[in-house]
């Protein structure tokens, strides 16, 4: 269910604070935790998307453990990074952030870094539902089948909150208890400031804790109050390489819901990996094991056939993908047919009704309308005009082991098999150039163009050969059955030929 922002309230009010410095020990990694990704994206791009949709005053992320790295993630995205260090707790990383706060916010949304499936009409129903409650403090909570590990929420009569009880120190009652805590939060800011600054750091850990200024403000008789996810697995973190695949297949049973919705077919969803940036257009058709990486865009009435994957390119209205391509930064036109065992590489440009086959690879390259290049061929640097015809076989040599340099084959010319074409050339309009040439120069439109050597057809050379053939293979059977059977005279001949010389010493 979607809720939408009163017409008279948005969140210009509202900053929304990311926890981003942990180093997550668990994921036994030298990668920061919110680097790690899920559903095609970090996980802090995830958590800071979902906080930009909203639109609120800023984003400010915390980073701590490979701050650049996390900083430079999060600043492309249009947020504004602070650093902890040393991290003392999530209590002291909200009093680090206090600097980078405007002073006109009135209300903090405190969210974890590593929680990537939280939506942005939750943080919308969070932030509603504490303005209109009147609240110090809101908790976004979630209602677990197994709530084994989290801290529960204890609640007062009146349904607002009176306490965070950790599983270690709950009572068996309050173990049984299915509502937890998610560590996200909506803080009215002039209520927290002054509870943060009484809590102490009481624990094994030495930390400030943002839980204790919730028990703060309880004593201090301020209403907290709670609201569950509709979802519950918006509220997980991504602590271990488990987690991480369990969000990962939280992504994409999501996307492929979400596209089913739309009027996409997908056959066997469980099997197809859909990125959440991806867009795919009506009456389109996803078969089994394919991939959908990135910025990728596919078009209304499309068929992507098993296998193929697809990165970060743009496949247009009607065009058919057939089994086991790969794609990657390119764009197909409109009805363009591509495969089987297709490899498109960064650059590719097919346009309207063109055609690449079996084992053909282009790179850097425009295959403009209804030209063909149907299998078995290497295309790069290169335009191949308008209803061109490229034979099997075909290489554009576009490298000379320094610099690129292109080919340029003009509208309908028509290229034999087995042609290789040596950069920089050019072949124009309407030109033939026969099977097995080498073409090192341009041709001319209209031409036939012929670079290989003159046939010449022997009469009868190849009974001859095979005679001689035969001849030599009895003369050399003939010889080894000899060797064999004088072998032993030969022996007996040099035996008597010691003895004598014996004899004459």
């Amino acid at each position: 269910m979607k809720f939408a922002m009163p017409a008279s309230k948005n969140a210009r009010d509202t900053v929304i604070l990311v926890l981003a410095a942990g180093k997550g020990t668990r994921l036994r990694s030298n990668v920061a935790k919110v680097l790690h990704r899920a559903g095609g994206l970090t996980l802090v791009e995830h958590v800071v998307r979902a906080a930009l949709a909203i639109k609120p005053a800023e984003v400010v992320v915390v980073v701590g453990h490979q701050s650049e790295n996390v900083a430079a993630v999060v600043e492309a995205l249009g947020a504004k990074s602070v650093l902890q260090n040393p991290q003392h707790g999530t209590g002291h990383a909200v009093l680090v952030a206090r600097r980078s706060i405007r002073k006109s916010a009135k209300y903090l949304l405190v969210v974890p870094g590593d929680a990537p499936l939280l939506r942005p009409e939750t943080l919308r129903r969070l932030l509603d539902t504490h303005r209109s409650g009147n609240a110090a403090a809101t908790i976004l909570t979630a209602k677990l089948a197994d709530p084994t590990g989290y801290g529960r929420i204890v609640f007062k009569q009146d349904s607002t909150v009176a306490a965070i009880v950790e599983q270690s120190a709950a009572s068996p009652e309050q173990r049984a208890l299915n509502e937890v805590n998610s560590s996200i939060y909506c803080f009215t800011l002039a209520k927290l400031w002054p509870s943060l600054a009484r809590v102490k750091p009481d624990n094994a850990h030495k930390e400030l804790y943002l839980t204790d200024a919730i028990s703060v403000l309880n004593e201090a008789r301020e209403r907290v109050l709670a609201v569950a996810a509709d979802q519950p697995d918006e509220i997980w973190g991504c602590n271990t390489r488990t987690h991480l695949a369990d969000a990962d297949r939280s992504f994409r049973q999501r996307k492929a819901q979400q596209l089913m919705d739309s009027g996409v077919t997908i056959y066997l969803p469980e099997t197809v990996i859909i990125d959440s940036t991806v867009t795919v257009g009506q009456d389109t058709v996803i078969e089994p094991n394919v991939q959908l990486l990135g910025a990728t865009k596919i078009g209304a009435g499309c068929v992507i056939r098993t296998g193929t994957v697809i990165s970060n390119s743009t496949v247009a209205d009607g065009a058919q993908i057939e089994p086991h391509c790969v794609i990657t930064d390119s764009r197909v036109g409109p009805e363009a047919q591509i495969g089987p065992f297709a490899r498109l590489r960064p650059g590719a440009d097919l346009r309207k009704s063109s055609k690449v086959g079996n084992f053909v690879e282009i790179k850097k390259s425009v295959v403009h309308e209804g030209a063909k290049v149907p299998h078995l061929t290497y295309i790069g640097d290169a335009s191949v005009g308008a209803k061109a015809n490229i034979g099997a076989g075909t290489i554009t040599c576009n490298y000379d082991g320094y610099g690129k340099f292109p080919t340029v084959i003009g509208k309908r010319a028509f290229i034999g098999s087995d042609t290789t074409l040596v950069a920089p050339v050019r072949i124009g309009d309407g030109a033939y150039v026969a099977a097995g040439s080498t073409i090192t120069e341009n041709v001319p439109a209209d031409s036939l163009a012929i670079a290989r050597g003159r046939q010449a057809n022997k009469k009868d050379w190849a009974s001859a050969k095979r005679a001689e053939m035969e001849r030599l293979h009895r003369g050399h059977s003939a010889h080894a059955s000899h060797s064999s059977r004088g072998s032993k005279p030969h022996k007996r001949k040099a035996s008597k030929r010691r003895a004598k010389s014996r004899s004459r010493r």
